[in-house]
């Protein structure tokens, strides 16, 4: 497996990863949130623009992704999906670490993100990678409930994170 920074052409790939691996939750999802979670590929294409997204490779087939934004509250890390088949193997944590190194030459000292309380998973792997859950950021994605957590990289204050 290896990990890459997406190019503009591995839009479609990323758009497949994200509806695949986010169709099991469908149903916990509100249309609309469910909609925001798996952007289609013009939809990655303009968040290409707004921060660098990897894309995890196995052999061929894409399996894993996540993007990042910067903010003025640090790293805001978005879109994050492996696949169903894929899970398990380390691929979260090259992608986390992806995003954390990208944060460190932007002098970013923390990293945040916002998640559903439905993606137990997802949660275990953010807290076994240092991340905690904090007060502030949105309480919902179109009527889905979120939560937002952080992981600090440098000491600092940690402020709450704005709405991304």
């Amino acid at each position: 497996m290896i990990v890459r920074e997406a190019a503009l052409d591995d839009a479609t790939a990323i758009a497949d990863v994200l509806a695949l691996a986010f169709e099991e939750y469908r149903p916990d999802y509100t249309a609309a949130a469910y909609e925001a979670t798996t952007p289609s590929a013009s939809d990655v294409r303009l968040r290409l623009r707004e921060g660098p997204i990897w894309l995890a490779i196995d052999g061929v087939r894409a399996v894993g992704t996540v993007s990042a934004k910067r903010t003025l509250e640090g790293i805001y890390l978005r879109g994050m999906a492996i696949l169903p088949d894929a899970r398990g193997l380390g691929i979260g944590v090259a992608l986390l670490d992806c995003v954390v190194e990208y944060a460190r030459r932007e002098s970013a000292s923390r990293l945040y993100l916002s998640t559903t309380p439905f993606l137990l998973r997802a949660i275990r792997l953010y807290e076994r990678y240092g991340f905690r859950r904090i007060e502030g950021g949105p309480p919902d994605l179109h009527g889905t409930p979120l939560f937002t957590m952080e992981k600090v990289l440098a000491s600092g204050s940690s402020a709450p994170p704005a709405r991304p």
